[in-house]
């Protein structure tokens, strides 16, 4: 049993509980976060609370994380493409239609599977069994570069760069039609839509801190290939952000149109560069991969239908 304390401070007087572990445990999902709220883990100056209590400033939160259940998720012999690897991490370079970690409905052939059957034992427990390793994540359609984590210290080095936005990540992808500007930054709080729940949205009211900083490569008139990058780390971020000032991802039938003329399978998107401080070392490093195949192949495609 892990047990961590926080004191709470005056920029987080009367905030729900739930959101303010989420705020401080970024590696954790909120769903595990109102898991252990709903099992009395969390206590407020000695007390358990509920997921929609207040806090106050000074209050006192004591956290108690449960030891990692064994979970029948088996290793599979699934090749990785690996960019890079030590003690400490492990960087891939993620395909397409890969999904990150089980769920329901993909128990199998994710990368968690693949990464147990390289690892072995050798991964990170904070994220809890069905996502041993897992500091981050990028969409099952989104290719790149991706962290694994070999142990807890790892994790919790990079976890806490990742709470202060020290990370750097660039994205790249195709957007619908021309952006004018070179460069831009859109910031706007993501959350979940109130009509459907499985989708984000620009949400002022119950939404996180987001902020995407864009710029044009190219462009192709009705299309603009741009680098994205993140200040901060949400569900559907890139996706949502682009969409919301005119310009959704190409292949986004979520966020975009419904209808992909090029026939994608899922958003044209890229996770290009990560760079972060080595939690052992302490050298800032960084790791790239390169466009995959369709990506390049629809840049090309563009190209010539631009006349060059």
């Amino acid at each position: 049993m892990e047990q961590r304390s926080y004191v709470v401070d005056e920029a987080n007087d009367g905030v729900r509980i739930d959101k303010y572990l989420a705020l401080l445990m970024e590696e954790c999902s909120r769903s595990y976060i109102q898991k252990i709220i709903g099992d009395q883990s969390v206590c407020v100056n000695g007390k358990a609370v509920k997921a929609n209590f207040k806090i106050h400033t000074g209050d006192a939160v004591m956290i108690e994380l449960p030891d990692p259940v064994i979970l029948d998720i088996q290793p599979e012999n699934i090749p990785l493409d690996i960019l890079y690897e030590d003690q400490d991490i492990l960087i891939i370079n993620k395909p397409k239609d890969m999904v990150v970690h089980p769920a329901p409905g993909h128990y199998t052939g994710t990368l968690v599977n693949a990464v147990m059957y390289h690892c072995g034992e050798d991964l990170s427990t904070i994220n809890g069994v069905l996502r041993p390793g897992i500091v981050h994540r990028i969409d099952k359609d989104t290719t790149g570069v991706l962290v694994i984590c070999k142990n807890d210290r790892a994790h919790r080095a990079i976890a806490e760069q990742l709470s202060v936005h020290s990370i750097t990540r660039a994205y790249y992808t195709i957007v619908y039609n021309n952006i004018k500007e070179d460069e831009g930054t859109v910031d706007a709080p993501i959350g979940r839509m109130d009509a459907d729940r499985k989708k984000m949205g620009i949400n002022h009211k119950n939404g996180r801190h987001a902020v995407t900083h864009y710029r044009v490569l190219e462009r192709f008139g009705k299309y603009t290939y741009i680098e994205c990058r993140l200040e901060t780390g949400r569900t559907h971020q890139i996706r949502v952000h682009m969409a919301s000032i005119g310009h959704p991802l190409l292949g986004d039938t979520v966020y975009g149109p419904s209808k992909d003329p090029f026939k994608l399978e899922g958003q044209a998107l890229h996770a290009k560069l990560l760079g972060f401080i080595h939690p052992s070392t302490g050298q800032y490093v960084e790791f790239e991969s390169p466009l995959p195949p369709y990506f390049t192949a629809l840049l090309d495609r563009l190209r010539q239908s631009a006349g060059r």
